[in-house]
């Protein structure tokens, strides 16, 4: 007689959308880094692919704002999830998050999302390149792998600017002293003006340093995050060398620099005008079922933008379809949608579009 010793799990599990969560720790990494934990108030397993985000939505001085941050915890450990905030000079956001957020706040988190992850690109051997607080998803990651047991060929490179502003040091010397196919080289720019001095590598990544790190380093699946400038110098490597860039996989969430924020505004104006030689029959109608709106719209133009010239509100982030913020089902009609990683596949099967990279290519509903 078999006896089944297994009972099926009742936790509810994470699923892409609006979650309340509340801070249950918060630990000082370095001088000017925190982690932040979250947990639900009934117990969630917080599934996710390591190296995918969520989005906060937060009230900074009576504004809404969203921010997208890469959980650094792993999947591993599901019943909480973890983000690590660098407190960055004039960041509205990050310094809110450092002043404020305390053990016990409850606060509104959208995702999880995003293409950079282990579990869409799996390889053997992989080479994880970090700058910074760039470290996040790849921490994630380096976590996963060691607490699955995962057969896995891994060079670990991290990037700081002096030896105390290296993130998770004790953790990852841990993690790599217990494991022979992992390995760890950590980079410092130079040594802190405390006088605490640095004997690993100095300077800037350059090839002579990967070679030395990781010699093999073009038969690697290589996932790379850190600031603008680090992650090209790392692509001028690579393309120096003939890498295959389809094994190339990078995550930044910089701010929009001026001259594409310039660009932006030229198009806008562009499109202004040329909209007013558009005949209005081209034009395209937008309908919101729920509340009972419509209007018409020139093509081209996003299912946001639509929403905003009838006052509607629909919350969004990133803009750029990275965040997952400002998804809503799209009832009937067809959109040209040129997302980031912001909606997952099972969320478009269902019918669900993200408005801020959605433009219609006819009339449509949307149940908003």
């Amino acid at each position: 007689m078999s006896m089944n010793y297994l009972n099926p799990v009742n936790t509810q599990t994470w699923t892409n959308g609006r979650h309340l969560v509340r801070c249950v720790k918060v630990i000082q990494e370095t001088w000017d880094v925190r982690t932040f934990c979250f947990m639900a108030e009934q117990p969630v397993l917080f599934f996710f692919k390591p190296g995918q985000f969520v989005t906060l939505e937060l009230e900074v001085d009576g504004e809404q704002i969203m921010r997208s941050y890469t959980i650094s915890s792993s999947p591993s450990i599901p019943y909480s999830f973890s983000i690590s905030v660098k407190r960055m000079p004039g960041g509205k956001v990050s310094n809110w998050l450092h002043d404020h957020l305390r053990i016990g706040d409850e606060l509104a988190v959208h995702g999880p999302v995003g293409n950079f992850n282990v579990i869409d690109y799996p390889a053997d051997k992989i080479l994880m390149l970090s700058g910074g607080v760039g470290i996040t998803p790849l921490m994630s990651m380096a976590r996963w792998f060691f607490d699955t047991n995962a057969a896995v060929d891994l060079e670990f490179v991290h990037s700081a600017r002096t030896p105390r502003d290296i993130l998770f040091q004790r953790e990852l010397e841990h993690i790599f002293s217990r494991i022979p196919e992992f390995k760890l080289h950590i980079v410092c720019e130079r040594s802190d003006e405390l006088g605490e001095t640095w004997s690993g590598f100095r300077g800037y990544i350059s090839q002579t340093m990967l070679e030395l790190m990781a010699p093999d380093f073009m038969e690697r699946e290589i996932f790379c995050c850190g600031p603008t400038p680090y992650m090209n110098a790392v692509k001028r490597i690579l393309a120096d060398n003939g890498f295959d860039m389809a094994h190339y996989h990078e995550e930044s969430f910089g701010a929009t620099p001026l001259d594409v924020q310039e660009e932006v505004q030229e198009l806008v104006e562009q499109a202004e005008a040329e909209a007013e030689e558009l005949d209005v029959a081209d034009m395209l109608s937008v309908e919101f079922s729920a509340t009972g709106k419509s209007v018409r719209i020139q093509p081209g133009e996003t299912v946001h933008a639509a929403a905003a010239k009838l006052g509607l509100h629909i919350p969004k982030a990133c803009g750029m379809g990275i965040c997952g913020t400002c998804r809503v089902p799209l009832s009937s009609g067809q959109v040209n949608m040129e997302h980031n990683g912001g909606i997952t596949d099972e969320d478009i099967a269902e019918g669900y579009i993200l408005s801020c990279c959605s433009m219609p290519t006819g009339d449509v509903v949307v149940d908003y």
